[in-house]
């Protein structure tokens, strides 16, 4: 899904850029089964935003990971055992995947998957991360992909948990999850929560940059 954009990332369907992220690589956690995530205030959409064309097809291919179950709940409850799951998984989704570009993998420039041939890029890692955690009992409606702009102003993909302390960060780039203003992104858009759609988040920043190089 590799395309240089180095530039501030549109709304239109571009592919997100050096995403690839670390793989195995991933930076150690600190402390990330101490304690529960701090307080911090939801990251708010506004309107709605250009879905990106590979969450289309992957969309089509799999109805069934995109679709909005209003049942649901919006926020998941973090509890002491939900967190360590969802620490867990991150980690260990970061390590059984190797950075691979979609060019190399799949011979296009864009495509979303779930790397189960242990190889992807940032996207592919998050979408695993999500049916794990599914798997777990985790709303998938809690669980949203979501477009940023990353340290090196480059698109990259993240999970985004809404919770009841705010939301929160599985990212390929780290294993250590963190609240959104923590990471130090630009936040372009995310998945709707009400309908197969996507929302723009106004390039609202995170205060706190924290974000290695990769």
């Amino acid at each position: 899904m590799i395309m240089f954009l180095r530039s501030l990332l549109t709304l239109s369907g571009a592919a997100l850029a050096i995403c690839a992220g670390i793989g195995a690589a991933a930076a150690g956690p600190v402390d990330r089964l101490a304690g529960l995530p701090p307080l911090a205030q939801p990251a708010l959409a506004s309107g709605a935003a250009r879905p990106i064309v590979a969450w289309q097809a992957f969309c089509a291919q799999y109805p069934a990971e995109c679709r909005v179950d209003l049942n649901e709940p919006e926020r998941i409850v973090v509890t002491a055992t939900a967190w360590k799951q969802i620490a867990d998984v991150n980690a260990r989704v970061n390590h059984s995947i190797k950075p691979l570009t979609d060019l190399e993998h799949w011979g296009v420039v864009d495509q979303w998957d779930f790397a189960d041939d242990g190889y992807g890029d940032c996207e592919d890692y998050q979408l695993l991360k999500r049916r794990r955690l599914a798997e777990l009992g985790f709303p998938r409606r809690a669980m949203l992909m979501t477009v940023v702009l990353d340290e090196n102003n480059e698109g990259h993909a993240v999970l985004m948990i809404r919770t009841d302390r705010g939301d929160i960060i599985l990212d390929n780039k780290r294993d250590d999850v963190l609240t959104w203003q923590q990471t130090g992104y630009v936040y372009v858009k995310r998945e709707s929560q009400v309908e197969t759609a996507w929302v723009s988040l106004n390039h609202v920043s995170g205060v706190t940059a924290t974000a290695s190089r990769r």
